[in-house]
């Protein structure tokens, strides 16, 4: 495994360790309500978040890796991002014809902070970059205008609404579908 370590001007992105500290990230994350509202999934136990960063090593260490799954700390001179509490998680899932779909999911604590951008804006750079993708795409449901603008922000074009995309507690949502291109990002003929 070659691990993931990106910063930007207030955040790092890196691996998960599996240690008490990052599984208790993980897990006031996805036991959040609010912060699961959007995601595919109910709010999550202790206990599956520990599972999921087993998970997530265990594709990291993967012969020809397909996704990543990372989790996102603020950079501060006081500490040491690797080790530094996980306020976000970030993602990247490969699929076909060098294309891959973009994720990312915040505490509430730090909404509203442009956080979302940078996270993306990373995970753009390691597409792109590094892993020489064509294309990314990102789902996002129709009622997450703050996750709309965060990818119109960054060039993501609007592809298309998906009816009925998410069955989540017996309710269908619907999506919108964003994507953005190699040679429409900066650094990349963009």
């Amino acid at each position: 495994m070659v691990p993931v370590r990106l910063t930007g001007p207030r955040l790092a992105i890196r691996e998960y360790h599996h240690t008490p500290g990052d599984v208790d990230a993980l897990h006031a994350l996805f036991s959040d309500p609010e912060v699961t509202r959007y995601l595919p999934f109910e709010p999550r136990d202790r206990e599956t978040c520990a599972d999921q960063i087993a998970l997530y090593l265990e594709e990291a260490m993967a012969d020809e890796r397909d996704t990543y799954r990372l989790a996102v700390t603020r950079l501060t001179d006081a500490d040491d991002s690797a080790d530094a509490t996980p306020i976000a998680h970030a993602s990247l899932t490969l699929g076909k014809y060098q294309s891959a779909y973009l994720g990312y999911v915040l505490g509430r604590d730090v909404w509203g902070l442009g956080y979302a951008g940078e996270i993306a804006g990373l995970l753009c750079d390691l597409a792109f970059g590094h892993l020489g993708l064509h294309r990314l795409a990102a789902r996002v449901d129709v009622d997450n205008v703050a996750s709309a603008k965060v990818l119109t922000k960054l060039g993501f074009q609007l592809e298309g609404h998906v009816r009925h995309d998410l069955l989540k507690g017996g309710v269908w949502s619907d999506s919108y579908l964003y994507s953005l291109l190699a040679d429409e990002w900066p650094g990349t003929g963009g």
